[in-house]
């Protein structure tokens, strides 16, 4: 996965009116909660490259 990939995933799932996953209505059909567990892995994700950047954990 890319930070491309985590963004598109952070921009589709989004946080309804009513608490639900937008992302997860709309593509799965399914009332999840937000964050979802799509949300829950891309922030995840960006967590983790953020700070192996700043420590200079790059490769």
């Amino acid at each position: 996965m890319n930070d491309n990939q985590e963004q598109q995933i952070l921009a589709a799932h989004l946080p309804g009116a009513a608490g639900m996953c937008i992302g997860c209505r709309i593509w799965w059909a399914r009332m999840t909660p937000y964050p979802c567990c799509q949300v829950q892995w891309a922030t995840s994700r960006q967590a983790r490259s953020m700070t192996a950047h700043f420590l200079g954990w790059m490769r």
